[in-house]
């Protein structure tokens, strides 16, 4: 099993509680506001993702640094949440339980969710062009995007629906090419 998916794999049950614990509340809709400030608070800051991921970096000094930075901008309870990840030791994987965490949460409230990888970060304007073209695409009239940038694309951009993935970025039409010359590429 890879790294990728034991993560997935232990990432459900907190994604899984929290949302129950949104819906019990009736805020799934303030929580979906918090899990996405917090996601781009950490896109954003390399230093604050290696900060929490480190495990040098004591619990209490783990959730001081939440607590400065989320205490005025968090619900009293997602940040609670946040708390408890640290004392499971689970803060380093908070990226996936809180993309998980969406996914259910845009599932209950009948959204479509589109992780797009792009190799540099997409425009507003298209951004906006690509929901449309997506809503046209899944006949659905709420799309919402989870953005991650990957240099490692090269140019273009994949996007994962579901199950179902479109890509048209660089790196995969090199590697599709490669396919059909039976040359592997790394």
């Amino acid at each position: 099993m890879s790294n990728k998916s034991i993560i997935a794999k232990v990432s459900q049950p907190y994604a899984e509680a929290l949302l129950e614990i949104a819906k019990n509340h009736n805020v799934v809709d303030d929580y979906n506001k918090d899990a996405t400030l917090v996601l781009d608070t950490l896109k954003d800051s390399d230093v604050l993702k290696n900060s929490l991921s480190n495990p040098l970096i004591s619990n209490l000094t783990k959730k001081e640094i939440l607590q400065t930075i989320f205490s005025d901008q968090l619900s009293g309870n997602f940040l609670s949440f946040l708390m408890v990840l640290v004392d499971k030791k689970r803060i380093g994987i908070v990226e996936t339980i809180i993309q998980k965490y969406l996914e259910l949460a845009y599932k209950v409230s009948s959204v479509t969710v589109a992780q797009v990888s792009t190799a540099i970060p997409f425009s507003s304007h298209q951004h906006d062009l690509l929901i449309s073209k997506l809503k046209l695409m899944t006949g659905t009239q709420d799309v919402q995007l989870i953005m991650n940038v990957d240099p490692e694309l090269i140019g273009g951009f994949s996007i994962q629906i579901g199950s179902k993935v479109i890509d048209t970025s660089l790196r995969g039409q090199l590697n599709q090419m490669a396919s059909c010359l039976d040359i592997v590429m790394s």
